[in-house]
């Protein structure tokens, strides 16, 4: 697996970035269907989480699974004068906390078990207007979380450790 050139960059930096934790795991089993919380998934490599719409896309896909930070979740929740926001609202498969997802852009990670590189930016889409109101996209840009895609399957669980290999 090769990681780019800005990723290497990166790296540099990322020696003592300290594990974070995942809170919480969301499934979309098909599109426009509500988000389905559960607490353990099985990761399937190359293709994305089971029982997710994107584990049945393109093999190799960029997109096999989305992250969000929790911390970044108060922050879009404060921009939209909200005291909190429902995960399943976001859309998003994965939400950490206390690592910052934006630094394992172009980086290889461990959840649990799973081996994952992290791909690109998640932006936000319009149904986040559906989602939180007017402003929703406004307030999600630069908070939307990354994508990536599994490079080592497994299983996930809520509260397993996140490292950056």
């Amino acid at each position: 697996m090769s990681v780019n050139t800005v990723g290497r960059l990166l790296s540099r930096h990322l020696k003592n970035i300290k594990p974070g934790s995942l809170d919480w795991i969301g499934l979309r089993p098909e599109r426009k269907m509500d988000m389905q919380e559960v607490s353990q998934v099985e990761a399937i490599a190359e293709m994305g989480l089971a029982g997710d719409r994107r584990c049945n896309g393109t093999p190799g896909s960029a997109r096999q699974v989305t992250l969000i930070n929790s911390e970044h979740m108060e922050v879009v929740a404060k921009l939209m004068g909200f005291e909190s926001i429902d995960a399943c609202l976001l859309r998003r498969n994965l939400v950490v906390s206390g690592i910052n997802l934006m630094a394992l852009r172009h980086q290889r990670f461990r959840i649990g078990e799973v081996e994952f590189e992290a791909t690109a930016q998640c932006h936000p889409c319009l149904r986040m207007e559906q989602a939180l109101g007017q402003g929703g996209v406004a307030a999600m840009l630069g908070h939307g979380g990354i994508c990536a895609k599994i490079t080592q399957g497994g299983v996930i669980a809520v509260g397993d450790e996140v490292v950056k290999l």
